[in-house]
């Protein structure tokens, strides 16, 4: 399964897809969409979701993970971050692409096993985790770990639902036979 994080941020969206195969993980690419700093905010957003629609057509993601946003004591600054996650959200969803969600603490805590973790940390666990060895850009390691927070949940979910899944099956067999 392959899965495209993004940190949302005006001035830079990190970026990070991973692919999971088998219990490996491998980092298929990583970075920041960074439009210029003069620029106003909807030619900004603008930048930002056409870059991420680029990177979702070159890499293929069967999901694509989008930190939900946490509240700032400004609040312009919470209401921009809100923008850029529907720009985001807009660009992933035009393109087929199905969008899951998750908080920083989820996150942190998915990878670090701390929700409260530093960034540091949270680029510390993405480097041994994902054998990352060069440069690591704090908002490509966010969004790896978004990724990676995804693809835990999902290893641990897909059990219950073929469980369910066979359960179903099992009392609709039940049903027809009478023996319900």
């Amino acid at each position: 399964m392959r899965v495209l994080g993004l940190d949302p941020g005006s001035r830079r969206t990190g970026f990070g897809v991973v692919e999971r195969s088998g219990n490996r993980f491998a980092c298929i690419t990583r970075g920041a969409v960074a439009p210029r700093a003069k620029l106003e905010l909807p030619q900004r957003l603008h930048e930002i979701a056409s870059r991420v629609g680029e990177i979702i057509e070159q890499t293929a993601p069967e999901c694509v993970v989008v930190e939900k946003a946490f509240y700032h004591e400004s609040v312009h600054s919470t209401l921009v971050l809100g923008h850029v996650r529907g720009a985001l959200l807009v660009a992933a969803v035009a393109r087929g692409v199905p969008v899951a969600e998750y908080s920083p603490r989820e996150i942190k805590m998915s990878v670090v096993g701390n929700g409260g973790a530093t960034k540091e940390q949270v680029a510390f666990m993405i480097r041994r985790l994902l054998d990352v060895r060069d440069a690591l850009q704090p908002d490509a390691a966010d969004a790896l770990a978004a990724a990676l927070c995804h693809l835990h949940r999902a290893r641990l979910t897909a059990p219950a639902r073929a469980v369910s899944v066979a359960a179903e099956r099992l009392a609709g067999l039940l049903a027809r036979n009478g023996r319900r």
